[in-house]
């Protein structure tokens, strides 16, 4: 292995699309790996576009904003974009797949009656900022077996029409949501928008500074806040304080190079940010259930 990996990870997604003239994507995410490569389990991140989950084998839990979802086999979540998020646990058998993809597909062209109707109206200032789906009801099971049928056609690119195919699949599922949730949802406050800036500032700043000694009082300068409510921002955002944040993106980053490089633990430890090798062990073993060793064993 090489040993030499981009460690300049941002929070914010910005996805690599096959075909830039249709812009729609598809992972399939396990416990330690994805595929094609993008942000995987336990990574924390946002992204503009919107986004289905779709769990295709056990169960999983997913939390948006600081509220936590369990999804069981055969369930999803829809998340609107710029909204934090991350899978937080998920059964030794998990799998999930995420489509992604901008909210202009549903639209059909900019300035169109149906963007301007029963898109943007939704998807803008969030809204619906996430919607599980159950099974048990007539439409939920509508929109449940479309996303089995998109997992399927985005599995065998090339068909006839496929642009074609996933996109109506993709319109066909908006169309039944906003069906289900018509009259039932509310703007967000301005002061739930304000968090959401400031809580991407701070992230922002500890995945640029990660290997470096920051502090707390540097977090919530970014934002202009106060330390206090820099840990508040972090406790009702992600459930984390800002620290443990920063120790978790750094055990995320271990874990990167443990994949990707054949440097020995001690030097991945200082490389991540942390002054003793014991320390890192510790933390990450906390982390993922096994020690950094067994870690990168358990991938070879």
């Amino acid at each position: 292995m090489a040993d030499k990996v981009d460690l300049n990870v941002g929070m914010r997604e910005n996805p690599s699309y096959c075909d830039k003239a249709f812009p729609v994507s598809m992972h399939t995410i396990t416990k330690n790996d994805i595929f094609p490569k993008g942000r995987g389990f336990h990574d924390i991140h946002w992204h503009d576009e919107i986004q289905f989950t779709y769990v295709s084998k056990g169960s999983l839990k997913v939390q948006v904003e600081g509220k936590e979802y369990r999804l069981e086999e055969g369930e999803a979540i829809f998340i609107n974009g710029g909204l934090i998020h991350v899978t937080t646990d998920m059964s030794e058998d998990g799998e999930y797949v995420g489509f992604m993809f901008p909210e202009k597909i549903l639209g059909f062209f900019a300035g169109s009656r149906m963007e301007q109707n029963y898109v943007l109206p939704y998807l803008n200032n969030y809204v619906l900022p996430a919607l599980l789906i159950r099974k048990g009801t007539e439409e939920d099971e509508h929109i449940l077996s479309r996303l089995t049928e998109l997992k399927e056609v985005l599995g065998n690119v090339g068909g006839a029409a496929f642009e074609y195919e996933v996109s109506v699949k993709l319109v066909d599922i908006w169309l039944q949501i906003i069906k289900n949730i018509e009259g039932s949802v509310r703007k967000v406050s301005v002061s739930y928008i304000r968090r959401q800036e400031r809580m991407k500032k701070m992230m922002q700043f500890i995945i640029d500074h990660y290997m470096d000694a920051i502090t707390l009082n540097e977090i919530a300068e970014v934002a202009n806040v106060s330390v206090e409510e820099c840990r508040r921002c972090f406790r009702d955002t992600i459930k984390e304080t800002p620290v443990h944040f920063l120790l978790s993106y750094r055990v995320i980053m271990g874990m990167e190079l443990l994949r990707n490089t054949d440097l020995a633990v001690t030097d991945i430890a200082f490389r991540v940010g942390f002054n003793d090798t014991s320390h890192f062990i510790q933390t990450f073993k906390k982390k993922t259930g096994m020690t950094p060793k067994d870690y990168r064993n358990n991938i070879f």
